[in-house]
């Protein structure tokens, strides 16, 4: 029954669970849409905490390095679409927030929990998982694993 309080995260090798989930803005994203590219999802507790702000700025300041290694970045958990747009601006992010009502995503990618379990994922151009870790992995650690 609280299987999921303890499970790790997906492994690589993993076929990353579809979802569509909303951004800061409404616009709908669909991991499906996303094939092609790398895709990082941070699943992250709070807008704009102190260790939450620090992990996404840290993937904002390696933006251009991720654009150049053909990847996608979104944070993601279950503050409103205000919310998240209001730390975009606050926090000059780069990428988009999608708004996991309920944690539905959160909970296909062992993230949920009473608040949000920090992990980090990045799922590879063909939707494999090709790295996963909870906390807050170094963004070129995440990277290094791109195709």
């Amino acid at each position: 029954m609280l299987d999921w309080l303890f499970a790790d995260p997906l492994l690589p090798g993993t076929p990353a669970p579809d979802f569509s989930l909303p951004d800061q803005d409404g616009k709908i994203v669909s991991l499906s849409a996303l094939r092609g590219h790398n895709v990082v999802l941070v699943f992250y507790p709070g807008d704009d905490t102190s260790v939450c702000r620090q992990q996404l700025c840290e993937f904002r300041d390696r933006w251009s390095g991720a654009q150049q290694k053909n990847t996608l970045i979104f944070g993601v958990n279950p503050q409103s679409a205000e919310s998240h747009a209001k730390f975009i601006g606050k926090s000059h992010l780069t990428f988009p927030l999608l708004v996991d009502a309920g944690q539905k995503t959160g909970l296909l990618y062992k993230a949920k929990g009473l608040i949000v379990r920090r992990t980090v994922y990045l799922i590879g151009p063909d939707g494999t998982i090709r790295f996963g870790q909870r906390g807050t992995p170094d963004p070129d650690q995440v990277l290094s694993h791109a195709a």
